[in-house]
């Protein structure tokens, strides 16, 4: 099988990059990450409408629904340039719901979305909410700002300032509440946001790997630059190294979408993107552990996907069951609980 970008694909991302280049450059990175609260909780309704005007969330609608009919491998490809970018908001959630909530294609409507009770990010700023919570997705439509109340949501501090949280305790009664029910299968909805989320921290991942780069190449100590000595190449070289198995990984996944290949995606991409810009830290030194260098952004967003639709944890557990289901009379049932069935279980 051949996982190289076509020509088509390669100008699909490439124009991504120019969009985001326009429309989120740096500068407005840092004045949204060195702003207050209320600022981050809003993604800004400009560029989500610019993001909708490029065919983002609408990229995998038909073309009669006014789509471009592209694929996930095509999303994943944009996904891993808002990653490269730091592009703040629930890109994922707002993508999935193209097609199952009127305006969120066109990016006229910001919507957020969790699994289970538990941490949410840009609660406040969505007018939409996803649960996917069963064998079919709900939409909770509270409006912009009320999504808190809505959900009994209280604020957390959030490690990344781009990326505002909530904590819900308890969802709405599926039948009777306010959720309305879509017609969707739940579990690709989980597969496909876990997947696109580790688009995000593919993304991160090789940006960190050219940061480190590009600054031991111009750095210099004891009039040589720093890229000369060992141990930063060193350094340099595993971070390149974590960033081509996620890639490969996540590409080969967006192809095939089978369950436990995302699950492997994300894993590679989470410690990808984690373990990269811990290491770009420490090629930079004592400058990147300032806050003007951008370093600790990459590695607070890292976190926060790290533990978005699939944690560390849970993708290890899954695997775990389903390589133990390949030598067992399990049905997939078992391994979506965690469990083995029967007493044949020889260790």
């Amino acid at each position: 099988m051949d996982f190289r970008l076509t020509g088509d694909q390669r100008a699909l991302q490439a124009g991504m990059r120019e969009l985001l280049a326009a429309r989120f450059p740096r500068e407005r990175l840092r004045a949204l990450v060195d702003g207050d609260a209320r600022t981050a909780a809003r993604p800004g309704r400009e560029l989500w409408t610019a993001l909708g005007d490029a065919g983002l969330f609408a990229l995998r609608l038909p073309e009669r629904d006014g789509g471009a009919g592209l694929g996930l491998p095509e999303a994943v490809l944009l996904f891993e340039e808002a990653g490269r970018a730091l592009l703040p908001g629930p890109l994922a959630t707002t993508h999935l719901a193209a097609g199952l909530v009127p305006g969120a294609a066109e990016g006229r409507r910001i919507v957020t979305g969790l699994d289970r009770p538990g941490v949410v990010a840009h609660l406040a700023g969505a007018d939409t909410v996803l649960l996917i919570d069963g064998a079919t997705a709900r939409v909770l439509t509270p409006g912009e700002g009320k999504g808190p109340d809505a959900l009994g949501a209280t604020p957390l501090r959030s490690v990344d300032p781009a990326t505002p949280l909530h904590r819900v305790r308890d969802f709405p009664p599926p039948l009777g509440g306010s959720s309305l029910e879509v017609t969707v299968d739940a579990s690709r909805l989980h597969r496909e946001a876990t997947l696109l989320t580790a688009a995000q921290q593919l993304g991160s991942a090789r940006r960190t790997v050219e940061m480190a780069v590009e600054h031991a190449r111009h750095r210099f100590q004891f009039g040589r630059p720093v890229g000369a000595f060992q141990a930063v190449q060193h350094l340099c070289a595993d971070m390149h190294v974590r960033a081509e198995l996620a890639r490969v990984s996540v590409y080969a996944a967006s192809v095939t979408g089978d369950p436990a290949e995302i699950a492997g995606a994300k894993l590679l991409a989470d410690s990808a993107a984690i373990r990269n810009a811990s290491d770009c830290l420490q090629v930079y030194g004592g400058l990147g552990f300032t806050w003007e260098v951008d370093v600790h952004l990459h590695l607070k967003r890292a976190w926060i996907h790290a533990g978005e639709w699939q944690s560390v944890a849970e993708g290890e557990e899954f695997l775990a069951n389903m390589l133990l289901m390949s030598g067992l009379s399990e049905t997939s049932s078992d391994v979506l609980a965690g469990g083995l069935g029967g007493d044949n279980v020889a260790l």
